[in-house]
C-alpha cells in the first residue's frame, strides 16, 4: 500500500509505446469504444455502492481508511497498476458540539437534540454517526438573541441594515442555499455575530419540494446538512504547496477559517427557535415553508452554542487518494485523469459513492479491455480523492505536488461529484470539451429511454439544439485543482433529480435503492459515458478539443463585462479582448480545416508536436500570481464567484474589477486578458503549422 513515487510514476509512464496496439484508426477506434461500452454492469455497481455505504466515513476516520483499502483491492483485482497516496492535513474534528434554546431572557436553556433520528430498516442511520458540525467552525461558548438572516448573503445583510435590524453580540439563523456555507459563515462574522445557525427550510429541500424520507426523496424534519465552512481549496496550513513531510506550516492563530462558532440544525429545530421571534415581518422573499409567518428578531428567543473542536496536533489527520492506471500503449506520457471523491459526511450513496463507483466501473472496463491486450493510446489514471467535503483538500494536494508532471503530461481530467441519483441528464465542462460530451451523450443508452441521452436530453428540450447547454465550471469540486488552478481542461456529467438527502445521514444505500437510482441504471449510463469520454481523448490521434466551440462561447460572454461596465457608466472598452478573442476563434477555424485535412494521415511525429501545442492552449490563460482576490486561482477563464462560492464568473480578473468599481484596474486586466488570449491563439497556430 506504499505510494507510487512521482519520479517512478513518471518513468514508468514516459517507458515508451507498447506493441499491443499501433496506430488506432476509426475504425479501431469504434472497436475499442464498442468493446468498452459492453463492460459496465448495473449489478457491479450496486454492489460497490452497498460495500461502501455500509458506515459514515468522513475523512480522517478509520472508516474512511477501510474504503481506501476497499478501492486499492479492487483496482488490484482487474489488473491495474495502483497505489495511495498519503498527506496528512489539518482537519479539526469535532469534540463537542451542542446548542441551547432559551425561550425569553431568564428561562431555563433547553437542549436540543442535534442527532439525526434513526429509520426502522435502515442500518446506516442506527449506528455512528458524523456529529452535527460544519467543518472549519470555530470554537466558542456564546448565547445572545436570535436573528434570521434569510439565506445570510452580502444583500440579506444590506436589507437588514435598511431595516434597523443588526446581528451585532447575537445568533443569527440562516437557511441554507443561494450560496456556499462557508460565505455565509464570512458574512455572519463580518457583520459582528457571535454565533451562526445553517438550516435547510423546508422551502428549498424538504416537505414543500415532495414527501419526505422515508416515504420520499426530501429532507425530514431532523435531517441535518453538514458541511465545511473553509472558503479556500486545500489544506489551510499549507496554502499553495503540498501538505508533505517535513513541509512549512502556516500557524494555526493565522488560518483563513471563522473565529465564531457554527452548527447545522434540522428544521425540526430551527422552527423552535424562529416561531418565537419578535421584530419585523420578513420581506416577503425570505419566507421560507415552516408553518408561520417569519420574524427578522432580535429576540425574545435567544440560543446558546458550544463548540470544541481539535487543536493543535491533535487537528493534523492522514488521509488517503487512491489510483489505479491503464499505461498507454502509443503515448504513455500524455495522460487522461479520472477522478471523485471517496469520503462522505455521512453513509455518502450520493454524495460522494455514486461518482466513486462511475469511476470505478469505468477503470474496470478499461482494465477489461487491457487484459485482451486493448489498451489506449493514452494513459489513463483513475483516482479517489480524500477530504474532498473539508476543502477539495485530497485532489489540491496531490495536484500541487504534481504540478510539473500534470503541466507537462495531462491532456484533461473528468470529474464524477454526487451525480448519479436521479435521470436527467446535465453537465459542465471547459468550453473546448462540450462538443466532445454532447458527442459521447450519442454513444450512450439513457437510464430511462428511449433512445440515447442525447435523444432523451433533446427530447426534454423540445428538440431545440441551441437548448442543450452545458455549465461552466465554477466552484465545489475536485476539478479546481486541474481546471483553475493549472489550466488543465476539465468536465463531468451526472443524472440527477431533486433530493433532500445532502449531506446527511439519510444519504445512504436504502435512499439510493428506494429513490435515487433503483435500479443503478444512471450509474451505469454514467460510467459508460465516462469510459466514452475517456476513451475518445485517450485514443484521438489529434486531441479533440473544439477550440472554435471555445472562441466562440467566450465571445458571447463579454457582453457580461459590458453590462457591468455599462451599469457602472465607466468609458472602459472591452474591443480589445472582443478582437483578440475573435483573432483566436478564426486560428481554431484554420485549425479545424488542417485537422480535418490530416485526419487521415498516420504520421505521428506531426501528431505529437500538434498535441503539444493544443495542450498549451488553456494552460496560457493562466498566470502565475492568480486572481487579486485568491492567488490560488491562476486561469483567468473562469472561477468560482468570490462571494458566493458555487457560481461561476467568467473572465473573473475583469469581472472582480468592475464588481468592486475599480476602472483603472479593469482596463488593466482586459490588457492582460487579451495579451494572453494572443498566447492561446499563438498556440493553436503552432498545431497548425505541425499539422502542415
Amino acid at each position: 500500500m506504499s505510494p507510487l513515487p512521482i519520479a517512478v510514476l513518471v518513468v514508468l509512464l514516459a517507458q515508451g509505446p507498447s506493441p499491443v496496439l499501433r496506430s488506432p484508426p476509426a475504425a479501431a477506434e469504434r472497436d475499442f469504444e464498442r468493446l468498452l461500452l459492453a463492460i459496465p454492469d448495473s449489478a457491479s455497481l450496486r454492489a460497490m455502492s452497498r460495500d461502501l455505504t455500509r458506515l459514515p466515513h468522513m475523512a480522517g476516520t478509520p472508516a474512511q481508511a477501510v474504503t481506501r483499502d476497499y478501492v486499492v483491492e479492487k483496482l488490484r483485482s482487474w489488473g491495474l497498476e495502483s497505489w495511495t497516496k498519503e498527506y496528512t492535513v489539518y482537519l479539526p474534528q469535532p469534540e463537542i458540539v451542542a446548542a441551547w434554546l432559551i425561550a425569553r431572557p431568564g428561562a431555563v436553556a433547553v437542549p436540543l437534540a442535534l442527532r439525526e433520528p434513526p429509520v426502522a430498516g435502515n442500518p446506516a442511520t442506527q449506528g455512528p454517526q458524523v456529529p452535527p458540525f460544519n467543518g472549519y467552525t470555530g470554537d466558542g461558548d456564546v448565547t445572545g438573541d436570535v436573528v434570521y438572516v434569510n439565506y445570510g448573503l452580502i444583500e440579506d445583510y444590506q436589507t437588514l441594515d435598511s431595516l434597523g435590524v443588526s446581528v451585532r453580540g447575537r445568533i443569527a439563523v440562516a437557511r441554507y442555499g443561494r450560496s456556499f456555507r462557508g460565505i455565509k459563515a464570512r458574512e455572519a462574522e463580518r457583520h459582528g455575530a457571535t454565533g451562526l445557525i445553517i438550516y435547510s427550510d423546508p422551502q428549498d429541500d424538504g416537505y414543500f419540494r415532495g414527501d419526505v424520507y422515508p416515504r420520499g426523496p426530501m429532507r425530514p424534519w431532523g435531517g441535518i446538512q453538514r458541511g465545511s465552512v473553509l472558503n479556500v481549496n486545500g489544506d489551510p496550513t499549507t496554502p499553495g504547496y503540498a501538505s508533505l513531510p517535513g513541509a512549512r506550516r502556516a500557524p494555526e492563530e493565522s488560518l483563513p477559517i471563522p473565529r465564531i462558532p457554527v452548527v447545522p440544525m434540522s428544521y425540526g429545530n430551527a422552527r423552535r427557535l424562529l416561531e418565537p421571534l419578535a421584530g419585523p415581518s420578513v420581506p416577503q422573499a425570505w419566507q421560507g415553508a415552516l408553518p408561520f409567518r417569519y420574524h427578522l428578531g432580535p429576540g425574545p428567543v435567544r440560543a446558546r452554542l458550544h463548540v470544541q473542536t481539535e487543536r493543535g496536533a491533535r487537528a493534523m489527520h492522514p488521509i488517503w487518494d487512491t489510483f489505479g492506471m491503464v499505461r498507454g500503449a502509443r503515448y504513455p506520457d500524455e495522460w487522461i485523469v479520472v477522478g471523485a471523491h471517496r469520503d462522505a459526511w455521512g453513509p455518502g450513496a450520493r454524495d460522494n459513492i455514486s461518482g466513486t463507483v462511475t469511476v470505478l466501473e469505468a477503470a474496470r472496463a478499461f482494465a477489461g479491455l487491457a487484459r485482451q491486450g486493448l489498451r489506449p493510446a493514452r494513459t489513463v489514471i483513475f483516482a479517489t480523492w480524500d477530504a474532498e467535503e473539508w476543502g477539495l483538500t485530497g485532489s489540491t494536494e496531490w495536484v500541487e505536488e504534481m504540478e510539473d508532471s500534470l503541466l507537462a503530461h495531462a491532456v484533461a481530467y473528468i470529474n464524477e461529484d454526487g451525480t448519479f441519483s436521479g435521470s436527467t441528464f446535465s453537465g459542465a465542462a471547459s468550453p473546448s470539451l462540450k462538443p466532445l460530451v454532447r458527442e459521447a451523450a450519442k454513444a450512450v443508452p439513457d437510464p430511462r429511454g428511449p433512445g440515447t441521452v442525447y435523444d432523451v436530453w433533446l427530447l426534454r428540450n423540445k428538440s431545440d439544439t441551441a437548448d442543450l447547454t452545458l455549465g461552466n465550471l465554477g466552484g465545489g469540486s475536485d476539478f479546481a485543482g486541474f481546471y483553475h488552478h493549472l489550466g488543465i481542461p476539465a468536465g463531468g456529467i451526472g443524472f440527477d433529480a431533486p433530493d433532500g438527502i445532502y449531506h446527511s445521514m439519510y444519504d445512504s444505500y436504502d435512499w439510493m435503492s428506494r429513490f435515487g437510482d433503483p435500479g443503478y441504471r444512471a450509474h451505469r449510463a454514467g460510467a459508460q459515458l465516462v469510459a466514452v469520454m475517456a476513451a475518445r481523448l485517450a485514443n484521438a490521434e489529434l486531441l479533440p478539443y473544439d477550440y472554435v466551440a471555445f472562441g466562440t462561447e467566450l465571445t458571447r460572454l463579454v457582453s457580461q463585462l459590458d453590462s457591468g461596465i455599462t451599469r457602472k457608466q465607466w468609458t472602459v472598452s472591452t474591443q480589445g479582448l472582443k478582437d483578440a478573442l475573435g483573432r483566436f476563434t478564426d486560428a481554431a477555424r484554420a485549425l479545424a480545416r488542417a485537422r480535418d485535412s490530416a485526419l487521415a494521415i498516420t504520421d505521428s511525429t506531426r501528431a505529437s508536436r500538434a498535441n503539444a501545442a493544443l495542450m498549451q492552449v488553456e494552460r496560457r490563460l493562466t498566470r502565475p500570481q492568480g486572481l487579486a482576490s485568491r492567488r490560488w486561482y491562476r486561469s483567468l477563464q473562469f472561477a468560482s464567484d468570490v462571494d458566493n462560492g458555487y457560481a461561476t464568473m467568467a473572465f473573473p480578473s475583469v469581472n472582480e474589477a468592475i464588481r468592486y468599481a475599480d476602472p483603472a484596474t479593469a482596463e488593466r486586466e482586459l490588457a492582460d486578458l487579451a495579451a494572453r488570449i494572443d498566447g492561446a491563439r499563438a498556440a493553436l497556430e503552432d498545431a497548425t503549422a505541425a499539422l502542415r
